[in-house]
């Protein structure tokens, strides 16, 4: 008995020591057009690029995604799982400098983008917890 405790004690430390971070980003959002109204139940395309440094940074990643709206306007996708366009999501440097998401959309599906706005990055307990423990 005491054999098979000590198995999966072990066991269960060797599955903790390999886990890793996702490589993507959860994102959701609401889709509205240009007069505020809810774009619901339909097909928009997203333009994510990562700024580097500020708000009007340099780009280091940029993917495109195609996102179906529910009755309230949302969608959910994942950064990082989108189809590139520029860079490579696995190799940026999250702790050099601030990162900013810069999000486009076009209401309609097509790749007419307009900038939608940008925001900074901040920390979330996830990653909080994994600097807390190194």
């Amino acid at each position: 008995m005491q054999k098979i405790l000590s198995f999966l004690c072990l066991a269960f430390l060797a599955t903790t020591a390999f886990s890793q971070a996702p490589k993507s980003i959860n994102y959701q959002a609401v889709a509205r057009d240009n007069t505020g109204k809810v774009i619901a139940n339909k097909t928009v395309s997203l333009r994510l690029s990562i700024l580097d440094s500020s708000a009007t940074g340099s780009t280091i990643y940029t993917e495109t995604h195609s996102a179906t709206t529910n009755a309230f306007g949302l969608f959910t996708l994942a950064i990082g799982n989108g189809t590139v366009v520029s860079g490579t999501f696995s190799t940026i440097n999250w702790g050099g400098s601030n990162k900013f998401l810069k999000t486009e959309m076009d209401a309609t599906g097509g790749t007419s983008y307009s900038v939608v706005g940008t925001s900074q990055f901040l920390s979330v307990p996830y990653t909080l917890r994994k600097v807390e423990a190194v």
